[in-house]
């Protein structure tokens, strides 16, 4: 596989709560890794959540004897939760900390995928399609019927996650499997760039760069283009 990733503080904030990693190498029993983690709960405890999200989560994928990317990914993000939480609980400065994550794995011609949170993956080709779904009060209320897709966008609620690394003791991340074709990109993204950028859009952009980094830079150009309202991060994979 090949990556490229970019984060970028935007144009409004004055720091960066985002976090990501990608690897094309091996980490412990995994053939690669990649992540993008959205931290939130203030300037310090954001920060610190999404990077300490990454951090450990890698670290534990590093010295786990497990095989199964599935098994290794659920248990290194699970561990991950529970050192944020409780990381929160031990300090003030600190409460109230969480991070939206979305993680990849590609194995054996299948793309593995887990997240917590409104971090996104999509697939792109002729087409885009989003893989995961968000953990939001607006995506809920989409799948309930009481909201139509096209109104959530703008929906005064937009930003409220029903689930993050960190917010509670214990945190089950929603799993994906796809099969990888040689035709197709994979994005991974925070909702800086979902939020300011449409779904099509992000594919015109994806399908018109042929570098990786190139993508990578585009996106996030894009998303500032449009205002850069809140940071901006993408890993973007082929094979």
């Amino acid at each position: 596989m090949k990556s490229s990733g970019k984060t970028d503080t935007g144009n409004k904030r004055n720091n960066n709560q985002d976090s990501i990693f990608f690897s094309d190498q091996p980490i412990g029993p995994l053939p690669n890794l990649y992540i993008v983690a959205d931290g939130m709960g203030g300037h310090k405890a954001g920060d610190q959540a999404s990077k300490m999200a990454i951090d450990i989560t890698v670290d534990f994928v590093k010295n786990s004897t497990l095989e199964n990317p599935i098994a290794v990914l659920k248990r290194a993000m699970i561990y991950a939760n529970n050192e944020i939480y409780k990381a929160a609980s031990k300090d003030p400065e600190l409460t109230g900390m969480g991070t939206t994550m979305v993680v990849a794995v590609a194995q054996e011609g299948k793309l593995y995928v887990a997240n917590v949170g409104d971090s996104r993956l999509y697939v792109v080709n002729s087409e885009i399609k989003q893989i995961t779904m968000d953990h939001s009060l607006v995506e809920e209320l989409i799948r309930k019927g009481e909201l139509e897709r096209k109104r959530g966008r703008n929906h005064p609620e937009k930003n409220i996650i029903t689930k993050a690394m960190g917010s509670k003791e214990e945190v089950i991340p929603d799993f994906f499997e796809i099969d990888i074709n040689s035709e197709d990109k994979y994005l991974l993204c925070s909702d800086g760039l979902s939020n300011m950028v449409e779904d099509d859009e992000i594919r015109d952009i994806v399908v018109d760069n042929y570098k990786l980094e190139d993508i990578a830079q585009a996106l996030v150009d894009r998303a500032n283009y449009y205002g850069g309202s809140d940071n901006i991060s993408v890993v973007v994979i082929s094979e």
